[in-house]
């Protein structure tokens, strides 16, 4: 368990050890709370974040094995977290 400003996450995977707390605090909006799992990955030497559903056809996490090889530079730094606390419900608005 990683213990964020944003809340608790499991860390699932860190590949080449890429999860940095700092980073993730700074690049971390209330967007991505709407999702389960959340995949960041550093391309030129940028955090970028995404979040995956738990189900469906577009976004779900087990399309992030395709999403790591089709829009991650080839052996990049990444990692996924699990969102214990995520809230499908939410708006952007709130």
């Amino acid at each position: 368990m990683i213990d964020t400003i944003h809340g608790e996450f499991d860390l699932i995977k860190n590949y080449r050890e890429a999860f940095i707390l700092d980073d993730f605090n700074k690049r971390y909006t209330d967007v991505f709370d709407i999702y389960p799992y959340i995949v960041g990955d550093y391309s030129a030497g940028m955090l970028r974040i995404k979040g995956f559903t738990k189900n469906g056809k577009t976004n779900s996490f087990k399309t992030i094995p395709d999403y790591l090889t089709e829009s991650c530079p080839m052996n990049c730094a990444y990692y996924i977290l699990k969102n214990p606390n995520f809230n499908p419900s939410k708006t952007r608005e709130e």
